[in-house]
């Protein structure tokens, strides 16, 4: 299976309170975050994590953190994402392309107005807004096939694959 994700900010206190997150400190946020990633991610699924993984922690503690982390794990670079040990993952960028399923996915820590392939039917997921999910909404209402795998946005949770597919093609 493969998944997105974004937006962890692991080990970073100031969220709970910006976002207001339900936890009661980074510790417990980051325990909760890692335990619910790790319910659905299985070892030998693929992961993209649209950034911000890790935020006012030291390069250390942030790997150690990444390497609980299952998968085989792509990053997209965000705005507090640090030298990361690379061997942590299988490929580090600022943008990507891939396609899965047959369908075309523009993946960047930040939103686009356009991407790769916009006008035929690609998607575009990103993170870094932070969304309650109303936003993905509003898009989807608008046509707009771009959607927040931000964990703020989708219960604290990975999005698969399957569940993108699955709200892109949604009709009322």
């Amino acid at each position: 299976m493969v998944y997105f994700t974004s937006d962890l900010h692991l080990g970073h206190n100031a969220v709970i309170r910006m976002q207001n997150r339900p936890f009661v400190n980074a510790e417990e946020m980051n325990r909760i975050l890692i335990d619910n990633y790790n319910s659905m991610v299985h070892q030998n699924d693929t992961v993209y994590l649209l950034g911000d993984i890790c935020f006012r922690i030291g390069v250390d503690k942030a790997n150690e953190l990444i390497a609980t982390l299952k998968g085989k794990k792509y990053l997209i670079c965000g705005n507090h994402d640090k030298k990361y040990d690379k061997g942590l993952f299988e490929e580090i960028r600022d943008f990507m392309t891939i396609s899965v399923n047959g369908l075309h996915i523009s993946l960047m820590h930040y939103p686009m107005l356009s991407w790769p392939r916009s006008h035929y039917g690609s998607i575009m997921l990103h993170g870094h807004i932070h969304s309650d999910g109303s936003y993905n909404l509003s898009n989807r209402e608008a046509g707009i096939k771009r959607y927040d795998v931000g964990v703020d946005a989708n219960k604290y949770l990975p999005v698969s694959i399957k569940q993108i597919e699955e709200f892109m093609n949604y009709h009322d």
